[in-house]
């Protein structure tokens, strides 16, 4: 009798902020997958000798499966888990969906799903342009709902509302949708990519300016979540990714450099916030899930960076390529370690309705 109430309290303490790891898993994939198509130019890093490229080519490969193929098992896992708990404690879910931190992690399945899509090992569009397309289908519509569920919020509940629910994690609402406007463009629907993307990127700017206003406000997140901050270079990481997918025609040099743009702001936030690492000094001193917030960000300006070095052809950008490509698989490979390490500490073991997260020692979630 008491097994099944235990089973029940670590759906409680389960929570949609678990999919940072797949997000990050899946944007490895995806990041190994667009280093392949680069790499096997016939000029990419044309100083690096043949058999050093060729060699550097199978490791992609392999790097690419094994990344693409972890991060399908353990999205899989947290889904079905996830769709449980939708099932049997949904009242967690709806004080989740509610709350300003954690309703923005419900667009972290979606995502997952979407970069897992696009990374895919098989040329899907090739086998079945209408079995990708209903897969787009099923991964985006739940998050465009999400959306104008959210931006309807930020419209219509008085100015000050989005003053004071922003925090780093509402960008994820904004990655939703260049990931989406790069699907689509993918699919060479570039009028509905060029829409998702008009709309996302119009509220970027404002997300953009009003987390500008308060980020000396140490109360944005707990410092739990410091790692989240990362996210704001991510943003603009996928929406120059998004960007370039739009303007693969080449319909003139003004869509590269709006992309190059992008990727630059990506850098420059970067920058600024490595050079603050007592921001982020009391998260590092106990691991938890809410370290993967490291991983993914980083994986999309390593995806902006291949995508730089594709369009401007000379050694820094290769260069950049590399180091941004070292740090990044660096970093998830060594929250893999730590993961499987501490896989005890960081299973929910339980909590009631009252927690958003469930989390016995800290609500990750609570912005105090």
């Amino acid at each position: 009798m008491d097994e099944q109430p235990s089973k029940l309290s670590v759906l409680t303490g389960f929570h949609a902020g678990y999919f940072r790891i797949t997000m990050s898993l899946s944007s490895q994939a995806l990041l190994w997958k667009t280093l392949m198509a680069y790499s096997s130019s016939a000029s990419s890093i044309s100083y690096i000798p043949t058999s050093i490229r060729d060699i550097a080519h199978h490791l992609h490969s392999t790097l690419f499966l094994l990344f693409w193929s972890i991060s399908l098992a353990v999205l899989t896992s947290l889904s079905l888990l996830y769709l449980l708990r939708c099932v049997l404690r949904f009242e967690s879910v709806k004080k989740e969906f509610t709350h300003h931190v954690g309703a923005n992690y419900l667009f972290a399945p979606s995502i997952s799903w979407l970069l897992l899509l696009e990374s895919s090992p098989l040329d899907l569009l090739e086998i079945s342009k209408l079995l990708y397309v209903a897969l787009w289908l099923v991964f985006s519509l739940p998050a465009v709902g999400l959306e104008v569920k959210i931006y309807g919020q930020w419209f219509t509940k008085g100015k000050r509302f989005l003053a004071s629910v922003a925090n780093p994690t509402s960008q994820i609402s904004v990655i939703a949708n260049m990931v989406v406007a790069r699907g689509a463009a993918e699919m060479d629907c570039k009028e509905l990519a060029l829409w998702v993307f008009s709309f996302g990127f119009a509220h970027y700017v404002v997300l953009f300016v009003t987390l500008y206003q308060r980020f000396n406000d140490g109360k944005m997140v707990p410092a739990e979540l410091s790692p989240v901050f990362f996210l704001f270079f991510a943003t603009p990481s996928f929406a120059s990714l998004a960007w370039s997918s739009l303007s693969v025609d080449g319909d003139g040099g003004g869509n590269v450099m709006g992309s190059k743009m992008l990727f630059f702001l990506s850098l420059f936030l970067f920058g600024c916030l490595i050079a603050r690492p007592a921001l982020f000094k009391q998260s590092m001193e106990k691991f938890d899930v809410a370290w993967w917030a490291y991983s993914f960000p980083l994986s999309a300006l390593a995806m902006g960076s291949v995508q730089y070095a594709r369009d401007v052809r000379d050694p820094f950008a290769d260069n950049l390529m590399l180091v941004l490509l070292v740090v990044s698989v660096g970093v998830t490979f060594v929250l893999m370690i730590y993961t499987v390490l501490n896989a005890g500490k960081i299973i929910p073991h339980g909590g009631t309705d009252n927690d958003v997260d469930g989390d016995g020692d800290v609500d990750v979630y609570v912005v105090q």
